[in-house]
């Protein structure tokens, strides 16, 4: 790894900008940049540029990444994680983890799926986030085509909520492209088993060959 990149492990409860502001004040340099944000609530890899690094930090956007995903089967939320407003709801009764695994393995391959509303993606010059946050009802909004690799189930847990509302919990690992997006993921594996969902945890794990093992905390 070249000196002027560095691997950083994002805590959760910060922007990606964040991070790249406290490294400002630890390095002394302003001339830093990243290749690829992290929501607020996801942890995990991000590589950063220092210097001339910035300009290497193009050649690391298309690389594969892989997630660990923590999806909540029984409610879509209106930021596609836990910091939304809950839209739909749905008691989860039963649900085992090899029809979870048999659903997930059938999404392999290229997905056609909506983008998140919460997300950068422009339309008429503005991101899609701005807008809803602004409460704008956004029409029209963007499919995209998004490359799955491999994904596998890992855990499922059945709860009850303080509310007593039934939901599932299901550990998820995704290997996808550059451009797919985790939360239009967990919301198509929802609405494969019949279920709203949503993302309640998040992390990045690699980025083409690097891993969040061995990168150093912020």
């Amino acid at each position: 790894m070249d000196t002027d990149i560095i691997l950083v492990d994002k805590p959760k409860g910060i922007t990606s900008f964040d991070v790249i502001r406290r490294l400002r004040r630890e390095l002394g340099i302003t001339k830093i940049g990243h290749a690829g944000t992290l929501d607020p609530l996801a942890t995990g890899l991000m590589i950063v540029g220092i210097g001339a690094g910035t300009k290497k930090l193009e050649s690391y956007l298309k690389l594969p990444k892989t997630y660990e995903a923590v999806v909540r089967i029984g409610e879509r939320r209106s930021t596609g994680d836990m910091e939304g407003e809950i839209l739909e709801s749905k008691d989860v009764t039963s649900l085992s983890l090899k029809i979870v695994s048999e659903v997930i393995t059938g999404m392999t391959g290229v997905l056609t799926l909506p983008v998140p509303v919460y997300s950068a993606v422009k339309r008429g010059g503005q991101p899609l986030y701005k807008k809803a946050r602004a409460g704008k009802t956004i029409e029209d909004i963007p499919i995209r085509s998004m490359e799955v690799m491999s994904g596998e189930a890992t855990s499922l847990n059945l709860f009850v909520t303080e509310k007593g509302e039934q939901r599932a919990r299901i550990s998820v690992v995704w290997h996808v492209a550059s451009g797919v997006y985790i939360r239009s993921l967990a919301e198509e594996l929802g609405k494969r088993l019949g279920y709203p969902a949503t993302i309640e945890d998040l992390r990045r794990t690699t980025i083409g060959d690097m891993s969040v093992a061995d990168a150093r905390a912020i």
